[in-house]
């Protein structure tokens, strides 16, 4: 793996997703479909760098 793991905030996976709206990934996560979450105690969310990696490889199209 090229990046180092680390706990990302929402906002930094957003960005990374090229502009994704905060509205839409939450509903992605109520539909279950969003990549895996880390709850912290503050019940802010996190994901790993790793998770979110093999999410976006779970969804690449096949030519």
């Amino acid at each position: 793996m090229s990046h180092r793991d680390e706990l990302l905030t929402v906002a930094q996976v957003l960005d990374e997703l090229g502009g994704v709206s905060r509205r839409t990934f939450y509903r992605w996560r109520e539909l279950g479909r969003a990549p895996a979450c880390v709850r912290l105690p503050n019940d802010e969310l996190r994901i790993w760098r790793r998770d979110l990696l093999t999410w976006l490889d779970a969804r690449k199209e096949r030519a």
